[in-house]
């Protein structure tokens, strides 16, 4: 057989492990003979019985060649007990002469491929192990990628879920949002926003955070947004919905310690004015006759949400707002960038600082929130050196024109 040729070689580098199933000895030399020229680099493994091959499929095993006639298992039967051991690595049966109905039951029983002994072309067994190896890695790999394509779809529910589409058409009060996952994770966390506006013209804004990073944090977090938005709709006050918010968070969390902060304000039209309670959040940040402060809370805030009914006693307090006013509300992600190589992090105050720089190089912000938003989490990731850690979202809201804004 020295005439083989390179057909059917692996290269130099590549070595495979065949697991070789023959309880007939002149039946198996024949096969590791074809298989040593053809697939120098192979390790041929060999099994006399099926209880054998099991117990060898414990082992690294890059294909399974199976005789389909052995003394403790034969046909369809050998086929299924290997299949639900070894469901992934491809096997290909040897049958007899005149047993090739059977080699096609064992295809349809789960096997790439199958091969009649005494009738096989000299390159055939080693191109139809690379064959069977190929397709299983092609499987694998349509696999791998319909379960991205699954995981990307629940991102996407998740996403709607945290960070529904924001529209005030008729409101006096524009709107604008931003989300970016952080770099730690493939799914979001609990971040999330929302906002309504009700019959009366009072608008309804939150902005949450639940701690912790994954799908679970994320659901308790889409749970806890459409509780707020019903109860904002239905007209509830602010320290019920808060007081409601708390209950729900107790009863979805897996694990006891489990909390979320939030910032949730009611801006009322004519002349306006809003009320905020801030329950572990960060400040909110005010933009007004060009320059930026962090709004100010008479109580420092509340606990947040979850951390004990006891502490959550929740009250509203009112937010002077000016004539032309616009707010940044935002999660913790952001200002947990840190400045530099050194531990100092951005903070509120540093936030403040980079909007207004943000706002000076982009003096038609106004025009192009969306811009402005987008530019201030790639300068808290220049500041950071690198994506941030944690998910950012933000709201900036602010007067229509006409009503106490220049926004068009």
């Amino acid at each position: 057989m020295s005439d083989a040729g390179s057909e059917g070689r692996p290269s130099a580098e590549e070595t495979l492990t065949v697991l070789l199933v023959e309880d007939d000895d002149g039946d198996a030399l024949l096969v590791e003979e074809e298989l040593l020229e053809r697939l120098p680099g192979a390790r041929i493994a060999r099994s006399r019985t099926l209880a054998q091959a099991l117990s060898a499929l414990d082992g690294e095993i890059d294909c399974v060649l199976l005789d389909l006639g052995l003394p403790d298992a034969s046909g369809i039967d050998a086929v299924s007990r290997l299949r639900g051991r070894m469901a992934a690595v491809p096997l290909i049966v040897l049958t007899g002469l005149d047993d090739e109905a059977a080699g096609m039951a064992a295809v349809q029983a789960g096997a790439q491929d199958y091969l009649v002994k005494g009738n096989v072309e000299r390159p055939q067994l080693a191109r139809s192990i690379r064959y069977a190896i190929g397709r299983r890695e092609a499987e694998q790999s349509e696999r791998a990628l319909l379960l991205a394509e699954a995981q990307a779809r629940e991102v996407t529910r998740l996403e709607r879920g945290l960070a529904p589409t924001l529209s005030l058409d008729r409101s006096a009060v524009w709107v604008e949002s931003c989300y970016r996952a952080g770099r730690s994770r493939a799914l979001l966390g609990g971040d999330f926003f929302d906002l309504v506006e009700a019959t009366d013209g009072v608008v309804h804004v939150v902005v949450g955070d639940v701690c912790g990073h994954g799908p679970d944090e994320a659901a308790i977090g889409v749970s806890l947004r459409v509780a707020w938005r019903a109860l904002a709709l239905a007209g509830a006050t602010a320290e019920v919905v808060l007081g409601t918010l708390q209950q729900v968070l107790e009863h979805e969390r897996h694990l006891p310690g489990l909390f979320a902060t939030l910032c949730t304000l009611r801006i009322e039209p004519q002349p306006t004015s809003a009320w905020m309670i801030r329950a572990g959040h960060p400040r909110p940040l005010l933009i007004a006759d060009g320059r930026v402060s962090v709004v100010s809370d008479p109580r420092n805030g509340h606990a947040g949400i979850g951390i004990g009914a006891e502490i959550a006693r929740w009250r509203a307090e009112p937010v002077l707002l000016p004539r032309e006013w616009t707010l940044l509300l935002y999660t913790d992600g952001i200002i947990d960038g840190r400045v530099g190589a050194g531990s100092e992090r951005l903070g509120e105050d540093g936030l403040a600082r980079l909007l207004h720089e943000q706002m000076v190089e982009l003096p038609d912000w106004r025009e192009r929130p969306r811009e402005l938003l987008e530019r201030l989490v790639e300068e808290a990731e220049r500041l950071n050196g690198q994506a941030l850690n944690d998910d950012v979202a933000m709201l900036l809201l602010g007067a229509r024109a006409g009503t106490g804004g220049e926004r068009s």
